[in-house]
Formats: structure tokens, sequence, C-alpha cells
């Protein structure tokens, strides 16, 4: 997509403590993964490449969670703890956004797309993917 047709979102945690910028388009599809952890968190998930993505405060606030290959790294605002993105293990170059972050007034639509990560390794057998879904 190019740069031109993109809008700056802005999101945060519910503390306000952490707050973000991404760049991306006004419509957005976001994946709703029925991994253990996504799942549970009620993460609905959107890949950022990194250099559209603005930590504007809040790194203090940080802490980070890694489990079972320990490659993603999830970070949560230690005061109110919530997720408002991570580095993932598909995309280690990027971070997976939560849609449910984003402030709502630049927001278009949501598209949501089911993922199935309970079966992760099979969606990406190289371990990765190059994919990004809004860009």
């Amino acid at each position: 997509m190019p740069e031109s047709n993109l809008v700056k979102h802005s999101g945060g945690c519910h503390c306000g403590r952490v707050r973000f910028e991404i760049l991306g388009p006004p419509a957005l599809k976001v994946s709703q993964c029925n991994c253990s952890i996504c799942s549970k968190s009620g993460f609905l998930g959107m890949i950022v490449p990194k250099p559209k993505f603005t930590l504007l405060k809040g790194e203090d606030c940080l802490r980070t969670y890694q489990f079972n290959t320990g490659v993603a790294r999830h970070t949560f605002c230690r005061y109110c703890g919530i997720k408002s993105f991570y580095i993932p293990r598909s995309h280690p170059d990027a971070y997976n956004v939560n849609a449910r972050c984003l402030d709502p007034e630049t927001i278009e639509h949501i598209e949501i797309i089911p993922f199935d990560g309970q079966h992760w390794e099979q969606q990406y057998p190289q371990g990765r993917s190059d994919t990004y879904m809004n860009y």
C-alpha cells in the first residue's frame, strides 16, 4: 500500500502510561488467533513493520513475558497489565499490535480474520512469514 494511503493511528494501554503510534490503512484487517495466549487475552493482532511503529512513551513501564520457544517477546504494561503490542515469532522484525488498543477515531473499519495459532507451525512452515496483513 502506498505511504500516502496510510493514516497515523494512536493507541496505548488502559492506564495510559504506554502510548504508541502506527502508520496503517484506515480499514484494518486483523487476526483473531486461537493460540493459548491470544485467546485468553482477546488479542486482535495486526502485523506492523518496525519502521511504521513508534513508541511515544512508557518504555520503562513495559515488562516482557516469553514462553515456549522464547522467540516471541510479549510486552505488557506493568501497571495495568494490558498487552498493546508484542514482537511475534512469525515476524521478529515487526510488531503485532492489538487493534483493541487503538484509539477509534482514525479507524474506518476492522475486518477480523480467524487464524489457527494452535497449529502455528503448519501456518508458517519456515518458522516465519514475510506477509504483512495490512501493507
